[in-house]
């Protein structure tokens, strides 16, 4: 298969599910809804070493909020339903919290499994930080919310913020002639996906230039579960002979998605891809999967309609 003149490997990704949390932060202005969102996402890129995979959804305007104050919506995707309170309580609490005047709200819209949704307590645990002075806002929202006094005025924090379950690595692979090439293309990817709601990039800039595998030559090193994914190295071409490259392939670039729902992680795939292959010197288009040993969820590039 080709679309726009660059081959689409027959082959599908491999996603697995995940618990994940959405929440919006509002603030003063847009300068200081940005600050909070990369605090807060910060050190989020992948499940592997981090606490969470973090990042931003979409950016809300004031007139959606609830407290008519521009927005934005991001996303946490933790693997250990046990660990969710906690990532949630420290990543609001160390970076919304001490942010100028931001407001945290639960904004969680859809999820894969509605009905397996539950609810962390971070508001009603914040609060404690009050030290007696915090007090709880009736009528204000048509839910529970509380207003901690803080130094430079208050803090408002939703009492509890709803969990779901969805979907964590959706991805695809960009294979191009060059570095510059293939990351213009990627930089295309990120522009094209970023209105999609309940979708994240978690990685830096959305890119991955690191892909990693399951496994490691390394005996007796605690906690090595991944290394570099060799197979797709360039520097490794001609020396590996397991290489998953060709002659002129310079460069590759990954896109790992996370999202609420099979429908959104679709979307942004098929989003996606369409404008990469529109960026002069992507070769071809493929996706990363371990046979099935990973997750349940496996999209085929040839089943998103690509256009």
């Amino acid at each position: 298969m080709e679309l726009n003149g660059v081959e689409i490997e027959d082959t599908y990704c491999e996603a697995f599910g995940g618990f994940f949390t959405r929440i919006l932060v509002t603030a003063k202005n847009e300068k200081w809804v940005k600050i909070a969102a990369q605090e807060a996402t910060g050190y989020g890129t992948s499940g592997i070493g981090c606490d969470a995979e973090a990042g931003i959804d979409v950016l809300v305007p004031a007139e959606k909020t609830p407290d008519n104050r521009p927005g934005v919506a991001m996303m946490f995707f933790i693997k250990k339903k046990d660990k969710v309170s906690n990532v949630m309580l420290h990543r609001v609490g160390q970076c919304i919290l001490t942010c100028p005047t931001t407001a945290c709200f639960d904004a969680i819209g859809s999820s894969l499994e509605p009905e397996k949704e539950f609810e962390v307590k971070t508001g009603y645990f914040l609060k404690f930080f009050g030290d007696k002075y915090e007090e709880k806002l009736e009528g204000v929202f048509p839910f529970p919310a509380w207003k901690i006094p803080i130094m430079g005025g208050e803090f408002i924090v939703q009492s509890s913020f709803k969990v779901g379950k969805g979907i964590a690595g959706g991805n695809f692979l960009i294979i191009g002639k060059d570095q510059d090439s293939t990351l213009e293309a990627a930089e295309k990817v990120i522009e094209a996906i970023k209105d999609v709601e309940n979708v994240i990039a978690p990685f830096p800039g959305g890119i991955v230039p690191s892909g990693s595998k399951v496994g490691t030559q390394y005996e007796n090193i605690p906690g090595l579960f991944a290394s570099t994914n060799h197979a797709y190295c360039p520097t490794l071409r001609t020396k590996v002979e397991d290489t998953q490259l060709r002659e002129g392939d310079g460069a590759v670039f990954e896109i790992v998605l996370d999202g609420a729902t099979e429908v959104a992680v679709k979307k942004a795939l098929k989003l996606g891809i369409e404008a990469a292959v529109k960026v002069p010197g992507v070769n071809r288009i493929s996706a990363g999967n371990y046979s099935g040993k990973l997750g349940k969820f496996q999209y085929r590039l040839y089943e998103l309609g690509l256009e």
